[in-house]
């Protein structure tokens, strides 16, 4: 096992592109979540048309996806802070992804497939995730030395938005070549492919593991840890704000673009898609930025232009070459707005935690970020059927503009600002990353 880079004696360390192993834990979450949107499309259709699936059959395959993180969030944190060693749990929940995914093919070939058995699959795969994003996180700054981590965290996002805008269309392919069932082999190939490349990783870990009171006082750490914090709080209620209302804005976004601005339906895919081009330029930005202006400055400062697409979604009119070049301009700023938020809120979460609570503190974020999408989308159908679509995009653009009372309230303000200089081995954090897609923050 080679050093960790922590430790180097180099006192400026070699550019993150240069370095070997982030290279490889790169690869192998870009080709992981790529193989993940293939399967967003394969399962479903394979469900539809070759299982001929029914309305109550698909909800809870949907739901089958996203329950694991209400279930399992909360203590998957609490178990990686109990391990000394990550990578080998995260090689374990791409292998037992492989696996799951892999028997959907061999299933459908011997006649044995069935909607009950993608709901399993389904339940597996996201459990594993759960586990996975746990412990990816204080892996990462085993692997990535403080100084690079908001370069990291940019480059992670990055390939959240190269999987969303190459995804679908690698998918479409192989379910048009392959049939739905063979093209879930992409997903399996993935995950093993993962798996490899971690296993490929050189750095050593030397991770100090918590001291485990229980699973309830462990996980109660780790929310206590998130609402005592003045950071960490203002960063969880700003996600909270801007995660219901992306999705209530998410729910009525179809209706909207095809009944009130009657956009052709073939062109809102590209449109969505144009979210992934702003997020690399996000994430190319940042990177950059970061090094002279810090962090905060730039969480600051996006914060603030979070709810303008909302808004001119809301308040737009005209003919449709209008109407399209607004939404192409501002659909790529804001993918690039939610990458650089996402990015700089994850370095800052990892410098404000001590390292025996960056899984607690990172499942507990992600948990109440990404739970209270539910919510959301709920509320925006609910709210259109009463108020109509309109009223309701301009509710959550107000709605989102909250999002900025809690970071310029917060420590986080100039006068409280930390220099972007590399962090001590002292109070360290994470949170895992938004979904760099402006429907799913």
């Amino acid at each position: 096992m080679k050093p960790s880079l922590h430790n180097s004696p180099s006192s400026e360390p070699p550019p993150l592109l240069r370095q070997r192993d982030y290279r490889l834990l790169w690869t192998a979450r870009t080709i992981s979540i790529t193989g993940s949107e293939v399967s967003k499309l394969a399962i479903p259709l394979t469900a539809v048309t070759l299982l001929t699936a029914s309305p109550t059959q698909m909800g809870l395959l949907t739901a089958a996806a996203s329950m694991p993180a209400l279930l399992l969030g909360l203590q998957s944190g609490a178990i990686a802070d109990r391990l000394t060693r990550h990578r080998p749990l995260m090689i374990a929940c791409e292998l037992v992804s492989c696996a799951a995914a892999a028997t959907v093919p061999l299933a459908w070939l011997f006649g044995l497939l069935n909607v009950t058995w993608l709901i399993a699959v389904a339940l597996v795969i996201g459990a594993a995730g759960v586990l996975f994003k746990a412990a990816n996180f204080p892996h990462l700054a085993s692997v990535v030395p403080p100084a690079q981590h908001t370069e990291a965290m940019a480059g992670f996002h990055a390939s959240y938005s190269v999987a969303s805008v190459g995804g679908p269309g690698l998918a479409g392919l192989l379910v048009q070549v392959l049939t739905a069932p063979l093209a879930v082999l992409a997903e399996a190939l993935s995950f093993l492919t993962s798996a490899l490349l971690l296993r490929c990783i050189g750095t050593s870990e030397r991770n100090e593991p918590a001291s485990s009171r229980g699973m309830w006082r462990d996980v109660t750490a780790g929310l206590r840890a998130v609402l005592t914090h003045p950071v960490l709080r203002a960063l969880l209620a700003a996600g909270v704000t801007i995660n219901f209302f992306a999705m209530a804005y998410t729910a009525v976004y179809m209706l909207y673009m095809v009944n009130t601005l009657a956009i052709p339906k073939g062109l809102i895919g590209a449109l969505v898609a144009l979210s992934g081009v702003g997020g690399l330029l996000g994430a190319w930005i940042t990177a950059r930025l970061s090094k002279r202006y810090g962090e905060n400055r730039i969480l600051l400062v996006a914060v603030v232009f979070f709810p303008i697409e909302i808004l001119a979604v809301g308040l737009l009119t005209g003919p449709l070459w209008w109407k399209l070049s607004l939404l192409t301009v501002t659909g790529t700023i804001t993918g690039g707005i939610v990458v650089a938020f996402a990015t700089c809120m994850g370095a800052i979460m990892l410098r404000e935690t001590s390292p025996e609570l960056r899984g607690r503190v990172n499942a507990t974020t992600t948990f109440a970020v990404q739970g209270v999408l539910a919510l959301g989308g709920l509320a925006g159908g609910v709210a259109a059927d009463f108020l109509g679509l309109r009223p309701v995009i301009l509710l959550c653009a107000a709605g989102m503009a909250l999002s900025t009372i809690w970071i310029w309230t917060s420590p986080l303000r100039p006068h409280h600002r930390h220099p972007p200089t590399p962090t001590p081995p002292g109070p360290d954090l994470s949170l895992s990353t938004f979904m760099a897609q402006k429907r799913h923050l």
